[in-house]
């Protein structure tokens, strides 16, 4: 009887150890997946409660095995309750043992957004709202209320937001976005400021964000921007109109809440706050979103008397900068006119 029981012992020990090496092989093994990229969101209650939840909905996500198979390999791991809630990405080649390490490290799936130098707060907005995987939570609320959430009551949102490359983690509120990104700004402006030039005209941290934002908009060329600062900063030491492009068609579009029509003419006639050929100073808000180059260009411009600029035409986005206005209309017929 006693060989009997140590038979059945031995076989049950044989059985256990080749169980042990079968889940030890399996566990290393690449998982097939129901597509190339197998995409799941684990919330609180899933990882609190156990993992054979977590199994059985990476089995209803794509992943192609038994969930009591991955149950119990969750198990033995003793890594169970270490699984974070989040959103996550499976591609092919991931295995039991990867996939439970990016589980238990919460290796998340991230996605991001790009907001562009020059872009209005309506065309950040639009960009917010196309972002793949991002909550909408300020669709529909207007600009006051979304500034208000944001701690700044009455602040105009223009120009507010930084333009970067965010990252979120997939079903991220767009709140996540637009925090990160007025929170950018505000660092970046008080640090181009601390930085400004002793004789600048600027008075304050507010009309510097203003300038940056129309020499953004008035040259796509990097190098010239120092140059573009320097003409603005010249003009407003005199007292002599900005009469600048951008915040003209800015006060005929996006300031009143539309595109801009394309008619110049009218454009120009139309007297509003942000119609630099007819006012002296700055606009009353920034035009658009100003990259870091153009906060410091604002602020820390190139010493020149430079009072005029005009675009080269080719191709480059350079300009010629001249001190007299006879220069300039010199440059206006080489550049412009072909003469």
């Amino acid at each position: 009887m006693f060989k009997r029981l140590f038979t059945v012992i031995a076989l049950l020990a044989i059985f256990a150890a080749a169980g042990v090496g079968a889940l030890a092989w399996w566990v290393n093994q690449p998982l097939d997946l129901a597509y190339s990229t197998v995409e799941f969101t684990l919330d609180k209650s899933n990882t609190a409660a156990s993992g054979k939840s977590v199994a059985q909905q990476l089995v209803e996500a794509g992943v192609q095995t038994q969930p009591n198979l991955l149950q119990l390999w969750f198990r033995i791991s003793g890594d169970a309750r270490k699984i974070k809630a989040g959103s996550y990405e499976l591609e092919a080649g991931v295995t039991p043992r990867s996939l439970l390490k990016k589980l238990v490290s919460g290796d998340q799936a991230f996605k991001t957004v790009t907001l562009v130098e020059g872009w209005t707060f309506n065309q950040l907005r639009q960009a917010l709202s196309k972002a793949e995987h991002l909550r909408q939570e300020t669709r529909g609320l207007s600009p006051e209320i979304i500034m208000e959430k944001l701690g700044k009551p009455g602040l105009k949102p223009e120009g507010r937001f930084f333009p970067d490359t965010y990252t979120y983690t997939k079903g991220n509120s767009d709140w996540v976005v637009l925090k990160s990104a007025f929170q950018a700004m505000n660092k970046h402006l008080d640090a181009a400021w601390e930085m400004r030039a002793s004789d600048s005209p600027l008075k304050s941290m507010d009309e510097a964000l203003v300038l940056a934002s129309i020499v953004e908009k008035e040259t796509g060329s990097p190098d010239d921007r120092p140059m573009v600062g320097s003409v603005f900063n010249n003009r407003l030491r005199i007292g002599m109109m900005l009469q600048t492009d951008p915040t003209v068609t800015y006060g005929a579009g996006p300031a009143k809440g539309k595109e801009y029509d394309g008619n110049w003419l009218k454009a120009k006639a139309d007297d509003n706050p942000w119609n630099t050929y007819q006012r002296t100073g700055l606009p009353p808000t920034p035009i658009a979103m100003p990259g870091k180059a153009a906060l410091l260009a604002a602020v820390q411009p190139k010493p020149s008397s430079a009072l005029y600029f005009v675009a080269k035409g080719d191709g480059t986005g350079a300009s010629q900068f001249s001190d007299t206005l006879e220069e300039h209309n010199r440059a206006v017929n080489k550049y412009i006119r072909g003469k």
